[in-house]
């Protein structure tokens, strides 16, 4: 017997269950983690200060309130972050995930300020709604098995097309009412900074391509103050330090209809977490199972119920950071645990916030562009995975793709359906989920009524091989029993696309 198989034995003799080497629990060196786990706080820093910025100018808040708004946002991101990848017993999916304020709950949370609830009503709506869907959370990670890679492949890439206009939009400036907004000097600052991406990703060793990211956000800023584009001066204003009181804008207050519709809100988020957590689990090459989403889930909600105590709002996974992931291919959990770190810091030093929030908008949109066109390229790899034959998987595809872009494509398509079934598919992330998940069981689980005859869809989609995967073979070589022999009889190795490239 090995050592592997006598570890094993020796561990269920004594009741344990043996230890399993996930690509997720690798380790780096202290300063490594913190240096990939800044890249993750550039990344979402733009996504997570917008949200209080917005709903805080809504409510009528000053300035110095909005600022404890803010605050409270990093604070709270980065607890949930590291709940969500340390994790402790049922909560925290243990994977590299981000976590912040969702964006999901924007136009609701408006809606309650500006129609005489409050900032108040917000917190309280956010804290009932939140509690409900910690309850649900196993129920939603019971539907995992209606994932399969058709479903999973449709989502992750609809992840990425979602998020292109983010990235277009913070190119461009970020504030559409800036006279600057789509200058040439802030695309072109954008460029700067994708060139730079794409430039030390190829010329540079293994740590600068993955560090690839944030150089070129150091370096296109850098380029921004040499070029008066970016500004500092306001780093110094305001308090070094400070702690987000509990309640300091008030106490919660509960009204039915604002908890509505945070409900609905709840669900979405529900909906975009568990499309995240197995959109990461694909890019690591681990395995989530219902437990873990439901533990995923879990960390998603307890950290919403008690985000309203320092003045923030629902958390959810950011599917930004998911991008950086499969770019970096640092799947450590505890380089975003380092992140969180970070976040918690800056939510306590106001002062470490400004410098970041200096960051020209338009470096974030330039790093964006790859970012977020990654998690579409894995989504597509999931779906080359997908067998197309004699099936309408690619209809599946099609339909819920096609779905999911409406919003993207015409972002006011539902302004004139009920406001519950707007919040819902306002939402491309959520249309093209629940379109693939009803399609899916249509197709591939209620086969009742199923016609036998191919689609058209799919006429012409059967097994091709390509040319230059041919030209590796000689003649007389063979495919035996799951294994490639040659002419002499000899087996070849067969390696995934990934190791092959990572040699």
């Amino acid at each position: 017997m090995n050592i592997k198989n006598t570890l094993k034995a020796d561990a269920k003799k004594h009741g344990k269950r043996p230890v399993q080497n996930r690509p997720e629990d690798e380790r780096l060196s202290i300063g490594s983690s913190f240096a990939y786990g800044f890249q993750h706080v550039l990344t979402m820093y733009g996504g997570i200060v917008a949200v209080p910025l917005i709903v805080g100018q809504a409510a009528g808040l000053p300035p110095a309130d909005i600022g404890v708004l803010i605050a409270a946002a990093l604070f709270m991101g980065g607890l949930a972050t590291i709940l969500q990848t340390v994790g402790i017993p049922f909560f925290g999916s243990q994977l590299p995930l981000v976590q912040g304020v969702s964006f999901a709950g924007v136009a609701t949370m408006v809606a309650i300020v500006t129609t005489g609830g409050g900032i108040q009503a917000v917190f309280g709506a956010v804290i009932v709604s939140a509690a409900i869907g910690l309850l649900i959370a196993p129920v939603f990670s019971k539907i995992v098995r209606f994932f399969p890679p058709v479903v999973t492949g449709t989502v992750i890439t609809t992840i990425g097309l979602t998020l292109m206009p983010v990235a277009a939009n913070w190119a461009m400036g970020g504030n559409r009412n800036a006279e600057n907004y789509g200058s040439l000097e802030n695309i072109g600052l954008a460029a700067v900074t994708l060139a730079l991406v794409l430039l030390l990703s190829k010329l540079g060793n293994a740590t600068i391509s993955r560090l690839s990211i944030l150089l070129a956000m150091v370096i296109g800023t850098l380029v921004a103050v040499v070029t008066g584009m970016a500004n500092f001066s306001k780093v110094g204003e305001g308090p070094i330090a400070a702690f987000p009181a509990p309640f300091h804008l008030g106490a919660p207050t509960f009204e039915i209809a604002a908890i509505i519709s945070m409900l609905i809100v709840v669900l979405v988020i529900l909906t975009e977490t568990m499309a995240d957590i197995l959109a990461v689990g694909e890019i690591v090459g681990t395995k989530v199972d219902s437990k873990r989403i439901a533990a995923g889930l879990r960390a998603d909600m307890g950290s919403s119920l008690i985000a309203p105590i320092f003045g923030s709002f629902t958390q959810s996974a950011f599917a930004q950071n998911v991008g950086l992931v499969a770019v970096t291919k640092i799947r450590s959990r505890y380089v975003v645990a380092a992140g969180g770190v970070i976040l918690v810091i800056l939510g306590l030093l106001p002062v470490m916030g400004r410098v970041v929030a200096a960051v020209p908008t338009a470096v974030l949109g330039g790093a964006g562009i790859v970012l977020f066109g990654t998690v579409a390229a894995s989504g597509i790899r999931t779906l080359a995975k997908v067998e197309y034959k004699n099936n309408m998987n690619l209809i599946i595809v099609a339909a819920s793709i096609g779905f999911g872009m409406i919003p993207i494509a015409a972002p006011s398509f539902y302004d004139k359906f009920p406001d519950w079934f707007a919040t819902i598919f306002h939402s491309g992330i959520s249309s093209a989920a629940v379109m693939a998940i009803l399609l899916n069981l249509l197709f591939n689980h209620l086969k009742a009524g199923n016609s036998e005859n191919q689609s058209v869809f799919v006429a012409g989609t059967g097994r091709v091989v390509r040319e230059e995967d041919l030209k590796c073979l000689a003649d007389g070589d063979r495919f035996e029993g799951g294994k490639l022999i040659d002419c002499d009889g000899k087996e070849v190795p067969v390696q995934s696309s990934e190791k092959a490239s990572d040699h």
